[in-house]
């Protein structure tokens, strides 16, 4: 099993930055894909972005040029650096892994969740 610990979240105003951090720990084999995702009061889980063991990125458009994903291999920790950052950005921001476990098996884990809140 996958324990997945987020942080970075808080309250900024529009136009200023954060960062989250999410470590995973547990009997892995491997990580395949990394990503976060993020979910506003009354809407549905949406994809923020997603990194894969080989670096490859993929970002939802509303976040291009603004946010940047990166992991820690080694620490097992993926990384959201967010910039220019705007009220539609307030959300519950979830990290998700793919991975393998030493059984081999393939598991989808979620984090707790950290609310990132864009007010003035």
């Amino acid at each position: 099993q996958v324990q997945l610990v987020e942080s970075g979240g808080g309250l900024v105003e529009p136009g200023g930055s954060l960062r989250l951090s999410c470590a995973a720990s547990g009997s892995i084999l491997r990580i395949n894909v990394m990503g976060w995702y993020r979910q506003a009061p009354g809407k549905e889980r949406e994809l923020v972005a997603v990194i894969t063991s080989g670096g490859l990125k993929t970002y939802a458009d509303s976040v291009k040029g603004r946010f940047t994903i990166s992991r820690d291999n080694a620490k097992n920790t993926v990384y959201l650096q967010m910039n220019s950052l705007k009220p539609e950005d307030t959300a519950v921001y979830y990290c998700n892994t793919n991975s393998v476990g030493s059984n081999r098996r393939a598991s989808s884990d979620w984090g707790q969740g950290t609310q990132v809140t864009v007010s003035s």
